[in-house]
C-alpha cells in the first residue's frame, strides 16, 4: 500500500497542518515521525524542551484518537529518515518548513539527498502568513522598517478558514518508536512545577486559550496588552512558536467572531494583528539577515563600549535580585512560569544592555533557556531592537525607566507584590522605590538598587552619544 512518512517538527496539531493535510489525503498510509536530533539540545532551551515534551505527548494523543500514534526517534534526522523510509515502504515525505539558517541548511540537504535516493519530498509553510521571501519593497529588497513590511503584509491578508484535522486514511505502524521519556527532554531537577501550573501544552490547550482571549480579552486588547498585573494579551506565543496553532487559525476565528458582533460592541482586532505582524517581521529579519543572531544587525554598533561580562551581576539580573521591583518581578516570573508580560521584557532587556551595559547576547542567550516561547527570530528581534542595534530599533537614547513604567503600567502594584512577596506589605508610596526607605530593605530583605538608575541613564547615553558622532 502507498505510505507516506510526514516529519513533524514545530507544526505540532492536525489542523490547519499543510503537511498532515496533504498526507492524509494523497496516500493510502501515513507514518508520523518525530525525530529529535541530539545536537538540538544546544539550541533548545531547558523550559522549551519541558514544552517539547508535553506538547509530543498531546500530539501523540490527539493522532490516537485519529487512529494513527507519532513514531519517537532519536539520532541523525537523514540517517533516521532513510532508515524509517526503508522499513516503511514509504517513497514520499512531508514536512512544514522551519526558517532559522541552520534548518535552512539541514533540511536544503536532507531534501537533496532524498530526492537523489529517489524519494519525492513535499515542503508545505503551516507557521507564517506570508513566506519571508514573498514580501519584498517596490525595489525587490527586504524589508528593514515594520511599518511599511506591516502595509504590505496587511494589505495581502485574508481572514481565510483553516484546514479541518482530516480524516487518517491508514497508519503505517512500525516497530522501533521510543517511549517519550527516552528523548530526555524533561529537566533532571524538578524545578518546572511553575511551568505545568501555568500552561497547557498542546492543540487544545491553544484552543482554549485563543478561545478564552476572543472572548474576554480581544475587546480591550489595545489597553490592557500593557498592563502586567492583568491578563491582558493572548499567552498564546508558546503555542505559536511550537505549532500548535497557526496565525491562520487565530486571524480567522478574531474576524468571525468580530464580524458576529453588534456593531456596537464590535471589537477592534487590528492592534493583536498588528503584533502578529511583527512576528512574521522578525522571520522575514531572520530569513533575509542570517547572521543577526549573533551580530549586530547595524555593524556600527560593532564597536560600542558594553561593559566587562560579570557574572555577579547577570546572576543578580537573572534571579530578580538587582533591587529594582519591576526588573526584579519581571524576571521572577519568567523564572517561576517560563514566560514575561511584553512590557515588562522590554524593561528588564533595557535594564541589561543600558543602565548595566551587558551585551544583548547575554540577555537574548538566557531568554532562550527560560523562555517557553523562545523564539530565535522573536529573542533575535526583541534584543537587538532594545539596544538599539537592530532593524528598526528603539533610538540609542530610549532608556526604560523602570520605576516610571511601573508606576504607569501597575500603578497599584498588583503585579509587583504578586511576584516580590517581601514587598507584598510594603506601604503603596514606597512600593516603587523601596531604597527610600532604609528600614524598609532591612526588615524585608529585599536588596538596595545594584546601580543608580539616573547616573547609569547617563553613562549609557554618553556611550550610544560618542557612537552616534
Amino acid at each position: 500500500m502507498d505510505t507516506a512518512l510526514v516529519l513533524f517538527r514545530r507544526d505540532l496539531r492536525l489542523t490547519d497542518n499543510p503537511a498532515w493535510s496533504a498526507a492524509c489525503t494523497q496516500h493510502a498510509r501515513v507514518l508520523p515521525v518525530f525525530i529529535h536530533a541530539d545536537d538540538d539540545a544546544g539550541s533548545t532551551g531547558a523550559a522549551s524542551r519541558w514544552w517539547l515534551h508535553h506538547s509530543l505527548l498531546a500530539l501523540d494523543h490527539d493522532l490516537r484518537d485519529a487512529g494513527a500514534a507519532l513514531h519517537l526517534r532519536r539520532g541523525e534526522p537523514l540517517g533516521t529518515l532513510r532508515e524509517l523510509i526503508d522499513r516503511s515502504g514509504a517513497r514520499t515525505v512531508y514536512w512544514n518548513r522551519l526558517y532559522e539558517p541552520a534548518a535552512i541548511e539541514r533540511d536544503t540537504r536532507i531534501k537533496s539527498a532524498l530526492q537523489a535516493d529517489g524519494v519525492a519530498v513535499h515542503s508545505h509553510n503551516a507557521a507564517l502568513w506570508c513566506e519571508p521571501w514573498q514580501i519584498a519593497t517596490q525595489q525587490g529588497q527586504p524589508y528593514k522598517v515594520f511599518t511599511p513590511y506591516w502595509r504590505n503584509l496587511r494589505a495581502q491578508l485574508q481572514a481565510t478558514g483553516p484546514l479541518p484535522a482530516p480524516r487518517v486514511p491508514g497508519w503505517r505502524d512500525l516497530s522501533g518508536s521510543l517511549p517519550l521519556a527516552a528523548l530526555e527532554l524533561l529537566p533532571r531537577i524538578a524545578w518546572a512545577d511553575g511551568l505545568a501550573a501555568s500552561w497547557q501544552p498542546g492543540e487544545a490547550g491553544a484552543q482554549e486559550l485563543l478561545e478564552i482571549f476572543a472572548d474576554d480579552a480581544i475587546g480591550d486588547y489595545a489597553h490592557a496588552r500593557d498592563l502586567p498585573a492583568r491578563h491582558g494579551t493572548s499567552r498564546l506565543s508558546p503555542h505559536l512558536h511550537f505549532g500548535e496553532i497557526s496565525p491562520r487559525q487565530i486571524h480567522f476565528e478574531l474576524d468571525l467572531r468580530a464580524r458576529a458582533a453588534d456593531a456596537t460592541r464590535r471589537p477592534d482586532i487590528e492592534p493583536y494583528l498588528r503584533e502578529l505582524g511583527w512576528r512574521e517581521f522578525a522571520h522575514h529579519l531572520l530569513y533575509h539577515f542570517p547572521h543577526t543572531p549573533t551580530d549586530n544587525f547595524n555593524p556600527r554598533f560593532d564597536d560600542f563600549p558594553w561593559a566587562s561580562a560579570d557574572q555577579a551581576l547577570l546572576e543578580r539580573w537573572q534571579r530578580g535580585r538587582t533591587g529594582v521591583p519591576l526588573v526584579d518581578a519581571g524576571m521572577r516570573e519568567l523564572w517561576h512560569t517560563g514566560w514575561m508580560h511584553n512590557r515588562v521584557r522590554m524593561v528588564v532587556a533595557s535594564f541589561l544592555t543600558k543602565n548595566l551595559r551587558q551585551h544583548w547576547q547575554h540577555g537574548a542567550r538566557w531568554f532562550r533557556d527560560t523562555l517557553v516561547d523562545a523564539d530565535l527570530a522573536n529573542n533575535t528581534l526583541g534584543w537587538q531592537w532594545v539596544a538599539g542595534c537592530g532593524a528598526d530599533a528603539a533610538p540609542y537614547f530610549r532608556v526604560f525607566n523602570p520605576v516610571t513604567q511601573a508606576k504607569k503600567f501597575d500603578p497599584d502594584g498588583v503585579y509587583l507584590r504578586r511576584w516580590l512577596p517581601e514587598l507584598a506589605a510594603a506601604p503603596a508610596a514606597l512600593l516603587h522605590e523601596p531604597w527610600k526607605d532604609a528600614a524598609l530593605l532591612q526588615r524585608s530583605g529585599y536588596p538596595p538598587p545594584m546601580v543608580d538608575l539616573g547616573q547609569s541613564r547617563q553613562q549609557a547615553l554618553d556611550a550610544y552619544g560618542a557612537l552616534a558622532r
